[in-house]
């Protein structure tokens, strides 16, 4: 009898070496698996230097661009003028891409202004002649610091020109397409908000902080129209590359990136 019971007993811990076993075994692979999916990402900044980055156009990064406190930074003062002559506007060179999923997280000042670029080609006077953009403003302030009235006139908007219009806004594809405003959370100026940029031939998609704000198809029939009917129908580049730089806009504004990564897809 107690030959039986040491028997049962060596074979329950046997059973509960081996679950225990399998647990880990499981939790093991279920790591391996977000390693894995962690590896998808590319870090385009690594929170030290600038490796990758320089100017639009040029060959190094332009006066201002600096890492500070993590953060790959635009350190100047709203609306200075710099005595730089080249442009500000600067790229990750060191890889172009076509379908991707990229993610960023940004904070602007009051007042601050900037963007996202993709598909990006270089030999154009500014990236906004060639690239579609990822708009970051301040939605709030932006219109009561700045006078838009003759910006808003040139481009048709007869009825209250002073305002910052919805293609204008943040999240939006700049005069292009607007961001859905009912699925908006934008985090108040000098707080942290995350973007995320998704394209492919099928689908383009714009989010912001979880949120998605916008979706549509590039090159068709429709976009076209769009495309040739307001801002950029005599910008003969424009949206037309299936594969180019990411770049970062300087608009006379302060801006703070970190996180900066992409996917391929």
């Amino acid at each position: 009898m107690k030959k039986t019971i040491v028997l049962f007993l060596f074979a329950m811990v046997l059973a509960s070496c081996k679950s225990e076993t399998k647990k880990e075994s499981k939790e093991v692979e279920t790591a391996k698996d977000e390693i894995s999916k962690t590896d998808d990402w590319i870090y385009l900044f690594d929170g030290k230097t600038t490796t990758g980055w320089r100017a639009y156009n040029g060959d190094s990064l332009p006066p201002g661009w600096v890492v500070k406190d993590g953060t790959l930074t635009f350190d100047t003062e709203l609306g200075l003028e710099q005595d730089y002559k080249g442009g500000t506007d600067i790229i990750y060179g060191a890889e172009e891409f076509d379908n991707f999923e990229l993610y960023l997280e940004w904070k602007l000042p009051e007042g601050g202004n900037s963007g996202i670029f993709y598909h990006l080609k270089e030999g154009y006077d500014g990236p906004p002649e060639v690239s579609p953009e990822y708009q970051l403003i301040d939605d709030e302030n932006y219109a009561k610091i700045h006078d838009l009235t003759a910006y808003n006139t040139s481009l048709g908007y007869t009825e209250h020109p002073e305002e910052l219009k919805p293609l204008q806004q943040t999240g939006a594809d700049y005069a292009m397409h607007p961001p859905d405003a009912s699925q908006k959370v934008l985090h108040p100026v000098g707080e942290w908000n995350s973007s995320k940029i998704v394209f492919t031939p099928e689908k383009v998609e714009h989010w912001l902080n979880g949120k998605k704000l916008l979706s549509f198809k590039p090159w068709t029939e429709e976009w076209y129209e769009k495309k040739n009917s307001d801002k950029w129908k005599n910008s003969a580049d424009y949206g037309k590359f299936k594969t180019g730089y990411i770049g970062l806009q300087d608009h006379s504004s302060p801006i703070w990136f970190r996180n900066i990564k992409i996917k391929k897809l």
